[in-house]
């Protein structure tokens, strides 16, 4: 097979997601593949949905393929495991096809189940790769914690973005003993470097008056991002200064029951809902505050890039404080309440923009560092550096 073909074919990692939409863990596995050097290393994308993703062409266009297997659902147990013993057969054992030097598990609700079946199929190296400190509430969340059990031991490589996100998917023990790697949301932090030109272009074009305050967020319509606290906030903000506009981007389940609590806050013609956009660092110029109340993380990317952006945030204590990279990110209890939070920012509004890449690069979020990392494990665990 071709990752063993003296070098001369670059070695294909598959990449396990649950789909390449524009969510967190995808544009940071994007943002690596970009980088890293493919003449070398190929990535192929596996992921839980039929749909086409937003990455999926850019991948085709890379070299790398996109194949799907189905949703998980406890009542598909064989069937899913099937679907992946039938995939390994194909890709692992057919001489038509190239074989995977390396598995690396982003969805780690079933990497217990896909990885030692990649192992037994004969792939290298299995990498289960935490980047959650929680999990949804109800039945779907005690599902994914039943799972999780000693995924560490299933693994041959354990990666965290965050210290929490390494405990909630690993265990304590696991994290303490040293056998769980931190491996940052690196992010391309001079494509967020501050510009007043694109600023005023993209307010102009969403129809963002000069003078207007703007409280921004990025991120999924989501039980953990809590939409409905940050609209708390705002409806607050509002009070003072009610030209304020809210500019939400992303997309999500709950979005559309973050419009009707805008809605039932007399606030639907201050929020600005964008749906998810290629090109995310444009309206983080066009924010003046970035406001992140998650309940949970593992360590969000969204926050980096408003920091390499030079935007003052203010972000739950529930987020972990290795996010709280630059002197602009403070973090503060949800329990202080919405009117707490509120007259945080308002009281912080002013400001100098400045250019912060270079104080994100120094904190270990470049993601070039990381795409060499990345090399390294790849080609180093599989013994073909």
């Amino acid at each position: 097979m071709s990752q063993f073909n003296g070098g001369k074919e670059p070695i294909r990692v598959l990449q396990v997601l649950g789909g390449t939409g524009l969510g967190g863990a995808e544009s940071r596995v994007m943002d690596s593949y970009r980088h890293l050097d493919r003449s070398r290393i190929q990535f192929d994308f596996c992921v839980h949905t039929q749909e086409e993703g937003f990455f999926d062409r850019e991948i085709e266009a890379l070299g790398g393929h996109v194949y799907r297997v189905p949703r998980f659902r406890a009542v598909n147990w064989l069937q899913y495991r099937k679907a992946w013993k039938d995939f390994f057969r194909l890709h692992q054992m057919d001489p038509e096809h190239p074989g995977y030097a390396a598995v690396h598990g982003h969805m780690t609700s079933t990497a217990s189940i896909y990885l030692p079946i990649a192992k037994a199929s004969g792939v290298p190296l299995t990498i289960a790769h935490a980047r959650s400190a929680g999990v949804d509430p109800g039945l779907k969340g005690a599902l994914t914690r039943f799972l999780r059990r000693n995924l560490g031991k299933k693994a041959d490589v354990c990666l965290t973005c965050s210290r929490l996100a390494g405990e909630a998917v690993f265990g304590e023990k696991m994290v303490e003993a040293g056998r769980v790697t931190t491996v940052p949301n690196a992010i391309d932090a001079e494509a967020f470097a501050f510009s007043m030109e694109t600023r005023n272009k993209k307010r102009a074009e969403l129809g963002i008056g000069e003078q207007e305050f703007v409280v921004g967020h990025v991120g999924r319509f989501g039980h953990m991002k809590n939409h409905t606290f940050l609209l708390d906030v705002f409806a607050q903000i509002c009070k003072e200064l009610p030209s304020s506009r809210l500019l939400l981007v992303g997309e999500g389940g709950l979005m559309d029951s973050v419009r009707e609590k805008a809605a039932s806050l007399g606030l639907s013609d201050r929020v600005i809902f964008t749906g998810n956009q290629a090109k995310v660092s444009d309206f983080y110029m066009a924010m003046d505050f970035f406001v992140f109340p998650s309940i949970f993380e593992g360590l969000p990317g969204s926050v980096i890039e408003a920091q390499a952006s030079g935007l003052r945030c203010l972000v739950s204590d529930s987020v972990t404080d290795e996010v709280l990279i630059t002197p602009l990110a403070e973090a503060r209890s949800l329990s202080d309440g919405a009117p707490a939070w509120a007259r945080y920012v308002l009281e912080h509004r002013s400001y100098q923009r400045k250019q912060m890449g270079q104080a994100v690069k120094d904190a270990g979020f470049d993601v070039a560092d990381q795409a060499a990392f990345l090399e390294k494990l790849y080609l180093q665990e599989t013994h073909l550096l």
